[in-house]
């Protein structure tokens, strides 16, 4: 399968899981099952190519002048990534089967579940820094989703909050660093960046580039002091903990460290702040985590401390380190799901993981309560288990490092405390939960759940079990695999055999066995009643509380100087934003002095003076009637654009006249709709207040007079210069060849500068919609609206709108084919399809107009947002069929076809784009209109005489 394809399958699995029955549970976890499977089987498929430190890879071009290109690169430690995550979805999605409830919405469960998967596949398989920024950010979105599946619950939609806040900004972070990397190293693509360590660490930026990139690594695996959002995430179904706290989300933020190992460690910088860090996290999660009575809350700290343990060993830049966070990586994805889900279970039938009410559940639960001890074990780092060869390589780690002295007399102490909390925290899980008396009162009769929901837990289970007895056959060759790319050259020498001698770390590890039990026999009582008041000298530090305190002191200082330095009143804004602007221009004039070109003058001719001559007077008199008139001063503004038209067609712009006149016809009408928002002319009757306004005025003319003297200096200035280099040339010498068609204009929108007609569409629809929904619940004043609306009913009921009526039903097909006429010649001729959408726009617009909304609408449902999704589609299916055939996104090719009767034919797929923007356009500005129409109609106001014609209805909407 192609690489691309297995990248893009989680996230059509995702939009088909979407639109699945709501409650389908069956469904749901088959189809979602089903596409994790086969990605995983892909992926392992792919595990020949990866095995001696070989890469695969896959590009597709996208924006290849900028270095962007979609890169799919994935070498030994990608693909064990990418196994974890897919692999572990497999399982997850078993579980959720039969840990979700009937009344849960399965469907959208398992989109958001197979859309993270994807997104946290592409933070893995990125073969580009800008492209893994993205995926990452998506991790977050999906992640705060999921959090708050149960949006009913408060603790759900704040823990969701919390968790996106914190790892979104540390996102924003990442980006810089990348941005900052890219900078460095000459290149974003993930191979460049990775045989560029030496210059890396040699660059006046790697302090700044360093910093950037651990904010983003460090919020998303929780560390210190980033690590307070993972136990309020708890709040989400124990399947999204399972697999979003053990095998994916958090460990993106290590994957990262990991990823970018051999290019940014190897410093004191990385090595007392990452090592630092991971230091602080280990201790804190795990002296935390005895103190907890939620099981999940529980398990969230040792989570944040073992994700400590491995930010720590990757930063003490030594390869045997990093070998031995790769394997933690592994060790701990496997032992800490299987308890997640073990923890789900004991929920699940009992109804509560409050430990204070969960004893003696082994004589009920004996198979949960076996898998779930042998996993204790697993995470406490008992022998025979997975969890203790890892834990071995740390302390080993810790005692041969050679550092400062007492950083290397400290650090065993500090890794033998963590182990006997761990033994502490592990037993009170293990112990405290399955032995001692029969529980009473709980919510439900504790028993064993069906098979197949222990089906995942045994599973993880048998690996750890498997991994901690016979460990170079099962997992030896993979960790060489895995850990070969993040070393960067030849592996260290290190042994997997169970029994290494009596040596130091094994010494540690008996001795924080042996304490570890010791302390749990001695206060295990002790630590459950301490935990009723919080964990001791930490409770006062609540995380949740400083972040919403923080939260809430910066909201109000935003509304406060918001309040301060803004207004909701338009002419306030308006002339602070003019007067900054003109006070910057001013300032830029006295630093580089305006001063004229020498370029040969054009003469003024005679008729082209008159005709600004007349511009200028509308202008002034639209200006100074929209004190007496608004309907008088909107006819002189329209006789400006009209003015500013014909400039264009003098000008040898046709394409730009045909647009200035069809936006001229829509904005007429938007401003007639706004009239009737409009509060009527109230007469000044004091002389002060009429003082006041005699002064805005005066002030409103004066800083317009500037403002317009300005800009013509500055036009005047530039257009008497010799251009430099012209880009004219280029385009109009490839328009024809390159772009298969003679009009310059339009062949430069909808192929050379394709990507940003894309973006302008898409915010020209995105302002459609948002106008849309701001405008269904708002109603204007009645005293705005009741009487212009009885004069219009009045005057239709007259009748004396009767022909106009007929005659603009009966321009509708005419502007239909004139609008067809602009769009077809639009890319040989003046036109093009946003004119045309604009031309059919006002065509429609007419009808409204002379029969109104509630009349069109029953005889011509448009319904717009359709309009803007479909020319949308339509735009980007475009590029992605370009795509489709090897070539750039938005590359466009020309067919010329033959076709009886008519002849040579040539077929631009850049007229499919084109017909995407007409599509946009006409649907956005039918969006726009209608919305401001649709609130007049919901004010009560007289009905027209019984059997008046239809253009009683007039002026409805207008």
């Amino acid at each position: 399968m192609s690489l691309l394809l297995l990248l893009l399958l989680p996230f059509v699995g995702s939009a088909v899981a979407a639109l699945l029955p709501t409650r389908a549970r069956n469904i749901g976890s088959s189809w979602a099952g089903a596409v994790a499977l086969a990605v995983a089987v892909s992926l392992a498929l792919l595990y020949p190519q990866v095995r001696s430190g070989g890469v695969v890879s896959e590009r597709l071009a996208w924006l290849p002048s900028l270095g962007l290109d979609l890169v799919v690169r994935i070498d030994g430690f990608a693909w064990m990534f990418a196994m974890l995550v897919t692999g572990m979805g497999v399982l997850v999605v078993m579980y959720a089967r039969y840990y979700l409830s009937p009344e849960d919405p399965a469907a959208r469960f398992h989109s958001l579940l197979l859309g993270f998967m994807g997104s946290m596949l592409g933070v893995v398989v990125s073969g580009n820094l800008i492209q893994l920024v993205l995926f990452w950010e998506l991790t977050s979105v999906f992640s705060f989703l999921l959090i708050g599946y149960w949006h009913h619950r408060k603790d759900a939609r704040r823990g969701a909050r919390m968790a996106f806040t914190v790892t979104a900004s540390g996102g924003l972070a990442l980006l810089a660093g990348a941005l900052l990397l890219g900078h460095i190293v000459g290149s974003h693509e993930l191979d460049a960046v990775l045989a560029a360590g030496d210059r890396v660490r040699a660059h006046a930026l790697y302090p700044l580039v360093l910093v950037l990139v651990l904010l983003g690594a460090l919020t998303k695996s929780a560390q210190f002091p980033f690590h307070f959002w993972l136990p309020h995430a708890m709040a989400a179904p124990t399947p999204v903990s399972a697999y979003l706290h053990s095998a994916t989300m958090v460990k993106a933020g290590v994957f990262l460290l990991a990823r970018l190992w051999p290019v940014l460690s190897g410093t004191d910088t990385w090595f007392w702040l990452v090592g630092g860090a991971g230091l602080a996290t280990l201790l804190l999660g795990a002296y935390a985590a005895m103190f907890q009575n939620d099981l999940k809350g529980l398990l969230a700290y040792s989570t944040i401390s073992h994700l400590g343990l491995i930010t720590l060993l990757l930063g003490l830049d030594s390869p045997l380190g990093a070998v031995a966070a790769v394997f933690h990586m592994m060790n701990h994805a496997t032992f800490k799901a299987s308890l997640f889900m073990s923890v789900g279970i004991i929920d699940h039938e009992t109804g509560t993981r409050d430990m204070r009410r969960l004893h003696g559940l082994w004589r009920f639960m004996p198979i949960t309560g076996t898998l779930a001890m042998v996993a204790c074990a697993a995470m406490a780092g008992v022998p025979l288990l997975n969890g203790f060869l890892s834990k071995e390589m740390f302390f080993a780690e810790t005692v041969f490092l050679t550092s400062h002295p007492w950083v290397e007399a400290g650090l065993p102490v500090a890794a033998t405390l963590y182990g006997v909390c761990a033994v502490v925290y592990s037993l009170r899980f293990g112990h405290a939960v399955f032995f001692g008396p029969p529980p009473r009162g709980l919510p439900r009769e504790p028993h064993e759940p069906v098979h197949w929901m222990r089906v995942p837990v045994e599973l993880l289970v048998l690996a750890c079990v498997v991994v901690g007895t016979v460990p170079a056959w099962a997992i030896g060759p993979l960790l060489a695999t895995a850990a070969q790319p993040v070393v960067g050259g030849p592996l260290p020498v290190y042994s997997l055999a169970l029994w290494h001698g009596l040596n130091k770390p094994l010494v540690m590890s008996l001795l924080a066995l042996a304490c570890g039990i010791v302390a749990y026999r001695l206060f295990a009582a002790r630590i459950q009643q301490r935990a009723l008041r919080g964990t001791p000298l930490l409770h006062r530090l609540d995380g949740q509380r400083l972040f919403e305190r923080t939260l809430a002191l910066l909201t109000g200082q935003a509304g406060r100087l918001l309040r301060r330095t803004s207004t909701r009143r338009l002419q306030p804004q308006l002339l602070w934003m003019l007067t900054i602007a003109g006070a910057t221009a001013l300032g830029s004039a006295w630093v580089v002095p305006l001063v004229w070109g020498d370029r040969a003058r054009v003469p003024a001719t005679p008729e082209f003076v008159l005709l600004w001559l007349i511009g200028g007077a509308c202008a002034v008199g639209a200006a100074w009637q929209a004190k007496f008139h608004r309907l008088a001063a909107l006819v002189l503004l329209s006789v400006v654009g009209l003015v500013v038209c014909l400039s264009f067609a003098w000008f040898s712009a046709p394409d730009l006249a045909l647009t200035q006149l069809a936006v001229e016809g829509v904005t007429t009408v938007l401003f007639l709709l706004g009239l009737r928002w409009m509060p009527p002319r109230v007469a000044l009757d004091d002389p002060r207040t009429r003082g006041r306004a005699r002064w805005r005025r005066t002030r409103d003319l004066v800083l317009a007079l500037l403002i317009g003297a300005g800009l013509a200096a500055l036009s005047y200035a530039l257009l008497t210069r010799q251009a430099p280099q012209s880009i004219s040339p280029f385009f109009i010498e490839h328009a024809l060849p390159q772009g298969g068609g003679s009009n310059v204009v339009n062949v430069m929108l909808v192929d050379f500068r394709g990507f940003d007609t894309l973006g302008e569409i898409t915010v020209l629809g995105i302002v459609g919609l948002t106008v849309y929904a701001l405008l269904r619940r708002f109603r204007p004043p009645r005293e705005a609206i009741d009487r212009p609306a009885q004069q219009s009913v009045g005057h239709a009921a007259g009748g004396d709108l009767l022909v106009p009526a007929v005659l603009v039903r009966l321009l509708l097909p005419v502007a239909g084919v004139f609008a067809f006429h602009l769009f077809m010649r639009g890319h040989n001729q003046p036109g093009g399809g946003f004119v045309a959408g604009l031309v059919m726009a006002i065509a429609f617009i007419a009808q409204y107009m002379v029969g109104g909304t509630r009349w069109v609408e029953a005889r011509l449902p448009l319904r717009p947002p359709r309009w803007i999704a479909g020319g949308l589609l339509v735009a980007l299916a475009t590029g992605l069929g370009a795509l489709a055939f090897g070539h750039p996104f938005l590359t466009a090719h020309t067919a010329h076809v033959t076709l009886p009767g008519i002849g040579l034919v040539h077929l631009p797929s850049a007229a499919l784009f084109d017909l995407g923007v007409f599509a946009v356009v006409l649907g956005a500005t039918l969006l726009l209109l209608t919305a401001l129409a649709h609130q007049s109609l919901r004010v009560r106001r007289p009905r027209p005489p019984a059997g008046a014609s239809p253009a009683a209805s007039a002026r409805e909407a207008v």
